[in-house]
């Protein structure tokens, strides 16, 4: 038996077991639904696409069949990952093949390359050549980089045409296409020579040759393998509505649009606010809670770790505290005062990182502007603090401690919290990834140090 017969009759498995495990589903099962949305009421794609996602497994199913091919494919584009997943995986293979056919080539790419691959491959096999081709070439990219994110479905001219011709072309072009913001001009060797808006297009004199429009234009494109997030950066630096990607010779292959770089920056956000308290970067609430446990579970041991390393500290000083009880009632405000100050450095570094490119020189200055931040901040709070201990307890040596105290920590606060990030991007890892729970080990460890250390040596 041949390895292609081979290919095929596992394919032919897959897809007769996708069969027999497909949720059982009838216009029956989800009959409001559907009127709901044939009757308007989430007409829009994303509206019915969130709707859709609150529905159980077999009503999701229902509704994308009784959909039309074209609105099902929109508002499966507009699903998260794991929805997306779980109804291509129930769906009647034909059914699935006519609405990733009906959608643009890189939304197909994004749904496909969350299946496993055998699935996968009996999808692509029954879809029509041409587009199983073109996603083929998509899935072959990086998914965290421009060529991973980019759209095909671009408007593409010569350069030696005239507007008028150009105006013809994109009239016969333009119903397959789904993003007519820009025409793309190449040259004989399909590499990219320059960009018009179709605005500017429209209004060239007929009989303007194309190539004329390009002599004081500054050509902005990215290479395939950048770093979505770096695409993202330039495309809303110079607020195109869409950018292009070139491969090493400089050929075109696609573009990134602005609404790529919306989800993009959305999700960067989402990872960093999950990652600075250790959870996963991708964790929503429709992940399977054993999958949360195991994220989670190893960020919450080195929490563990580092609260024993500051119960430590406090334990050096337990004679100090028998001794002297108001200490210990103190103790939280620097910790937390001292937090509090690290997570606005830590915040301020993490977004700093998140919307421009890594300039190491600029990044250290801004460590610098934290620590004077901290510095000032922790100065006027301690004179607060200190006047509030005193009048308290009527002990000066214990509110200057107090506010000695607090001043350091702050001051380290600021600088940990900016700091941290950093260090972590220079060791190639995430600068959000658990960095609060670092801050929060060397705020409260060495806040009680501190604190309990000036203590003893001034005051018991």
């Amino acid at each position: 038996m041949t390895d292609t017969k081979k290919q095929h009759d596992k394919q032919d498995e897959v897809a007769k077991a996708s069969e027999e495990n497909k949720v059982v589903t009838s216009k029956n099962n989800c009959p409001d639904e559907v009127k709901a949305i044939f009757s308007g009421e989430f007409a829009h794609p994303a509206d019915a696409a969130d709707h859709i996602e609150n529905l159980s497994i077999e009503k999701q199913v229902c509704m994308m069949e009784h959909l039309s091919t074209e609105d099902a494919a929109e508002t499966l584009a507009e699903m998260e990952d794991r929805a997306q997943t779980d109804i291509i995986e129930n769906l009647d293979v034909d059914v699935a093949v006519r609405i990733l056919s009906e959608m643009s080539p890189d939304d197909a790419t994004d749904v496909l390359d969350e299946l496993d691959e055998e699935h996968r491959d009996v999808l692509l096999e029954r879809l029509e050549d041409d587009d199983a081709e073109e996603i083929r070439n998509l899935l072959a990219f990086d998914p965290d980089t421009a060529g991973g994110i980019m759209n095909t479905e671009i408007i593409i001219l010569g350069q030696e045409l005239t507007a008028d011709q150009a105006i013809m072309h994109i009239r016969r072009e333009m119903e397959d296409k789904e993003i007519p913001y820009y025409a793309y001009l190449v040259d004989d060797a399909e590499r990219l020579v320059g960009v018009l808006s179709l605005r500017n297009l429209l209004l060239c004199r007929p009989g303007t040759v194309l190539e004329e429009k390009l002599s004081d234009q500054s050509l902005i494109s990215v290479l395939f393998d950048e770093d979505k997030e770096n695409v993202a950066h330039i495309l809303s630096r110079y607020n195109f509505m869409a950018l292009p990607v070139v491969d090493y010779e400089g050929r075109l292959l696609g573009v990134v649009t602005y609404d790529d770089v919306i989800d993009i920056i959305h999700d960067e956000a989402t990872e960093d606010m999950l990652g600075m308290v250790g959870a996963g970067q991708d964790e929503t609430v429709d992940t399977p809670w054993l999958e949360s446990v195991k994220v989670r579970l190893p960020w919450l041991f080195i929490n563990m770790l580092n609260s024993s390393v500051s119960a430590y500290v406090v334990f050096l000083f337990e004679g100090s505290i028998a001794q002297m009880a108001i200490l210990a009632v103190l103790m939280p405000i620097v910790a937390n005062q001292a937090g509090n100050t690290g997570q606005q450095a830590l915040a301020v570094m993490i977004r700093q990182l998140a919307v421009e490119r890594f300039d190491r020189g600029k990044s250290w200055k801004a460590v610098l502007r934290e620590a004077k931040v901290g510095a000032l901040t922790g100065l006027i709070v301690s004179l607060l603090v200190m006047l509030g201990v005193f009048l308290f307890t009527q002990n000066l040596l214990l509110a200057q401690v107090m506010a000695a105290s607090l001043g350091l920590d702050m001051l380290l606060g600021a600088l940990a919290g900016a700091s941290i990030p950093l260090i972590l991007k220079e060791l190639g890892r995430d600068p959000a990834q658990a960095s609060s729970i670092f801050l929060t080990a060397i705020t409260d460890g060495c806040g009680f140090l501190i604190f309990l250390g000036l203590a003893t040596m001034f005051i018991v």
